[in-house]
C-alpha cells in the first residue's frame, strides 16, 4: 500500500483496518469515507481513488483527503479535504493537498487535478492557490479550480 510521507504528517488510503483506529480516536469518519470503504469492498481498484487518512507522525488521525473517483475521461481527478477544527490554519490542509496531487501527477492516468470550494471559505481557497490550482469558473456558491501537470 502507497504511504505518503510529508515533513510533520503521513497520508494512507483508508482501508477497513483503520476503522478501529478511527473508532478509537473518536474520528467522526463522514459519509465519505464510509461509501469508500464500501466502494473498495466490491472494487480494490478504488482503493487509492477515494479516501486517504491525515495523521500526525504519532499516529492522531486529523482529517481526510481523497478524490471523487477514478481518473474520467480527461485524466483528472478531483480532490476533496478536510480537518478537524483543532489542526486549522496551521498549515497541515496545504501540506497533505500537496502531497497527494503529487501522487496523482506520478499516477500515468492524471494530468488535471479539479477542486471545488465554498466562495465564502478563504482557509480553502488559501490552500488551492498554496498547492497551485487556479480559478476556472464560479457560480453563486462555489469556485472551481484546476491544476494541469506541469510538462
Amino acid at each position: 500500500m502507497v504511504i505518503l510521507q510529508t515533513e510533520r504528517l503521513t497520508i494512507h488510503p483508508c482501508t477497513a483496518n483503520d476503522v478501529t483506529r478511527l473508532q478509537q480516536q473518536q474520528y467522526d469518519n463522514g459519509p465519505e469515507v464510509q461509501h469508500h470503504l464500501m466502494s473498495i469492498a466490491s472494487d480494490p481498484s478504488l482503493l487509492y481513488w477515494g479516501s486517504w487518512l491525515v495523521m500526525t507522525k504519532d499516529g492522531q488521525v486529523i482529517g481526510d483527503i481523497g478524490f471523487k473517483g477514478k481518473p474520467d475521461i480527461r485524466q483528472a481527478v478531483e480532490i476533496g479535504y478536510g480537518l478537524l477544527p483543532a489542526y486549522h490554519n496551521q498549515g497541515f490542509a496545504t501540506e497533505a493537498v500537496q502531497a497527494l496531487i503529487e501522487w496523482a501527477f506520478e499516477q500515468t492516468e492524471v494530468t488535471v487535478v479539479l477542486a471545488k470550494t465554498e466562495s465564502t471559505n478563504q482557509a480553502s481557497i488559501r490552500v488551492l492557490e498554496k498547492a497551485g490550482l487556479i480559478q476556472v469558473g464560479r457560480d453563486d456558491r462555489y469556485i472551481m479550480w484546476e491544476r494541469m501537470e506541469r510538462m
